[in-house]
């Protein structure tokens, strides 16, 4: 049984918005001055709030059980409850669905202030929100790649919920190695429209009640496509035809076969489909057509994995911030023995307790570090955009680009162990249904799997990140965080910067030890990866929850300990603390490992793993 309890608390989301980030430059940017005021994100915020509270949590357990129903044919194959009927109307006549992905509207909100209202979404109802995001998504590609016509076609209603939106890339032969992908479109005598014939699964929202299509975004190649992704298109292809008048046909030949049983978010309907079994399925091309053999639909389809990836960190955040909460009030209610120091005394809470304690402040700091991470880099990509300077914008999408792996895989493998952790807070009633950790941990699972694994992103972050336009934006990268170690010394916090000045030292020790790998032994770069990711991960969120710390004690000091926010404040300092002298050690860990070199794990017999 799902959490029907949102007991989510939004200081620490508007600490992040309005105190911490540099909002005034934000908002100074063409696209939201005549628009917003820093007050603004109040009523975005307090409106969600009440909505993820009211509606999202309690249609939760819907969510849950019975989750999304299959029942096949040509029309709705999956039921969704009937909880979740008046959650997505809820949430899209709000203006807190789909539409915040139409970036060319005037007056849209900054993917910044979007990030809290997903978080809290997520965290309400990790199932639920994935029925617009996906839309969001596909909604992307097309604004970016389309011809006017499509757009003029396809976006109004998937902005407005009407219609629902997928990405289509895993197939029973090709998951992660995408250029494997099977499924073939055939020119046609129109120009653009194309017949397409494949299957597809693991689609996330590919069928449901909710909306009245579903505009399914597949890819496909030309039988002269070339070998890998270069042979790669992406068309539109809609599960009932759209007439050029914008009216809604026959159904397109796009049948759902099955709805994956899943360990968790059994409110997302994820379904196998096939493309073209009457051989009368027909999709138009996104952008120009393949060029000897050559498409352009993994560059268009990338747009929107960025988008998933980042958006799955925030799913993953609101998941660790539910179970925390969840796990913190559980912990100020219980009692249980007398404290280590009174051994004689009374039973106490249990919140009271040494590790229990310990395992709430770890919590606490996964939380606050993550959300550093993760709304720092909306953040640039906002600027990424919305910068007057092009050279300015060029460096904000090289920074969203760096950190956009750091924040799915970082922050989804976290997200499995802080609710570990939440569960082990609640004793024996972690482990029961009642309790929100518990769902919780099986739904963040899915995180560090899809819209590719956690290696997949380690290879990326490692590889083709790091190593970008000749590793320009990587140094530049690893400057900033050096220039606050040296630049922003407290005495205030002099242990914890004498912590990151040799976790930095030894993060330098660890892109020496990787590069030399390079040409001698590339195999022990695949090997860890996956560590080095985190190193980077803990030492960018080291610094941002450091400098939140600089922040925190600078407003305790104006306004002293006798007022409404001095705890709040208080926390923050001693979280960062908590953070960095007790999470960034794991960078000398890895450091050390990687000049040990150990290649037991893959010279060891396969036989000899038994």
């Amino acid at each position: 049984m799902a959490h029907e309890n949102f007991m989510y608390q939004t200081r620490d989301l508007k600490f992040a918005i309005k105190e911490w980030l540099d909002m005034e430059k934000l908002l100074g940017c063409d696209a939201y001055k005549d628009y917003y005021g820093i007050d603004d994100i109040d009523g975005f915020l307090d409106v969600s709030f009440k909505i993820c509270r009211d509606v999202l949590c309690p249609a939760n357990k819907d969510a849950d059980d019975p989750g999304c129903q299959f029942v096949g044919g040509d029309t709705k194959a999956v039921i969704t409850p009937d909880s979740f009927k008046n959650t997505y109307n809820t949430v899209c006549e709000a203006g807190l669905g789909p539409q915040f992905a139409n970036r060319s509207e005037e007056g849209r909100m900054p993917l910044a202030w979007y990030a809290p209202i997903l978080e809290m979404q997520s965290g309400a109802s990790p199932a639920i929100v994935m029925f617009w995001c996906l839309t969001a998504g596909a909604t992307t590609v097309i604004q970016n790649n389309a011809s006017e016509e499509l757009k003029e076609r396809f976006l109004p209603k998937m902005f407005s919920g009407e219609w629902g939106g997928t990405m289509c890339l895993t197939e029973p032969g090709a998951g992660s190695e995408v250029g494997a992908v099977a499924t073939k479109c055939f020119p046609t005598d129109t120009p653009g429209l194309y017949k397409v014939k494949g299957q597809k699964c693991f689609i996330t929202s590919g069928d449901h009640d909710l909306a009245e299509n579903i505009i399914h975004l597949v890819l496909a190649k030309t039988p002269d496509g070339k070998p890998g992704t270069a042979g790669i298109n992406c068309l539109i292809v809609p599960k009932f035809w759209i007439n050029d008048d914008g009216s809604q046909d026959a159904w397109n030949d796009v049948t759902s076969t099955g709805i994956e049983h899943k360990m968790g978010i059994h409110g997302s309907s994820t379904l196998s489909l096939s493309f073209g079994e009457n051989d009368n399925c027909y999709g138009w091309m996104i952008g120009d057509g393949p060029v000897e053999g050559r498409g352009k639909g993994m560059s268009q389809m990338f747009q929107m994995m960025n988008e998933e990836r980042l958006n799955t960190g925030t799913f993953a955040l609101g998941c660790i911030g539910s179970a925390y909460y969840a796990a913190l009030d559980y912990t100020k209610i219980r009692k249980q023995s007398p404290k280590f120091t009174d051994p004689k005394g009374p039973s106490v809470r249990i919140i009271e307790h040494e590790d229990v304690r310990r395992m709430l402040m770890f919590q606490k700091a996964i939380l606050e570090a993550s959300r550093a991470l993760l709304y720092s880099t909306y953040y640039y990509q906002d600027l990424s955009h919305d910068a007057a300077d092009p050279a300015e914008r060029e460096y904000y999408d090289n920074m969203t680009m760096i950190q956009i792996p750091l924040c799915k895989a970082y922050i989804s493998d976290m997200a499995w162990i802080s609710t570990e952790q939440a569960i082990q807070c609640l004793g024996g009633y972690g482990f029961v249904e009642e309790y929100a950790p518990a769902s919780l941990a099986r739904d963040c699972k899915i995180y560090s799997l899809w819209e590719g694994t956690n290696f997949i992103q380690a290879q990326d972050f490692v590889g083709r990140k790091s190593n970008m336009q000749g590793g320009e934006p990587m140094k530049k990268w690893v400057a900033q965080i050096a220039d606050f170690v040296t630049g922003k010394k407290s005495p205030k916090f002099a242990a914890e910067f004498a912590m990151m000045e040799g976790a930095l030292a030894a993060y330098n020790e660890i892109l020496e030890t990787k590069a030399s790998w390079k040409e001698n032994n590339p195999q022990l770069g695949q090997l860890f990866a996956t560590r080095v990711l985190h190193a980077s991960a803990m030492l960018v969120c080291g610094k941002l929850i450091l400098d939140q710390a600089l922040l925190a004690a600078k407003k305790l000091a104006e306004l002293g300990d006798d007022h409404y926010d001095a705890n709040f404040y208080k926390g923050k300092i001693a979280t960062a603390k908590f953070y960095v002298l007790n999470v960034v050690p794991g960078i000398f860990g890895t450091a050390k490992a990687m000049k040990a070199a150990d290649t037991s794990s893959i010279d060891v017999p396969e036989e000899a793993l038994m």
